[in-house]
């Protein structure tokens, strides 16, 4: 059992099941397309996603989901979207932005630990010595990578 593992054992699936705001892959320009045209769609993107965090909706729209991985920026859902809804030239940097909750947060509670930051490819975390996290809002991309690796689920993405 890993670290993730044995701290994520200790929390309940109630907290897993918090609402979240649906997030969209990072090409698009305008939200109600994915009403319009992604209906008519297979949902193709979900397929081309390298770490395989788009998901399907029952409405057959795309949205990321975190709980295992991050998105890369890869650009691959876009090229391989039918319907020009996702498209290169739109690549923008996840509108939501991604918070630490202090109360769940480990570090904050003089344990150590460095989960959310190990995997931060735009090293957006910092710590103040070792312990209590903070999120630099001009370098993260809100990719999502901190989030499936926090065990506490203390990361959560806001509007």
């Amino acid at each position: 059992m890993d670290r993730r593992e044995l701290f994520g054992s200790l929390f309940s699936s109630k907290e897993k099941e918090k609402k979240q705001s649906v997030v969209r892959p990072p090409y698009f320009v305008d939200e109600d397309s994915f009403l319009k045209e992604c209906i008519e769609c297979d949902g193709i993107c979900s397929t081309f996603c390298e770490e395989n965090i788009i998901v399907i909706q029952e409405n057959k729209t795309p949205k990321l989901e975190f709980s295992k991985s991050g998105c890369t920026y890869c650009d691959e859902c876009a090229k391989a979207c039918p319907s020009d809804v996702l498209k290169v030239e739109y690549k923008k940097n996840i509108p939501q932005k991604i918070e630490i909750d202090i109360l769940k947060c480990m570090s904050w509670h003089d344990t150590m630990c460095f989960s959310c930051k190990d995997p931060c490819l735009e090293d957006a975390i910092e710590f103040l010595g070792m312990f209590r996290p903070s999120i630099v809002d001009d370098k993260c991309t809100s990719c999502g990578f901190c989030i499936s690796r926090c065990p506490t689920q203390a990361i959560i993405i806001k509007d």
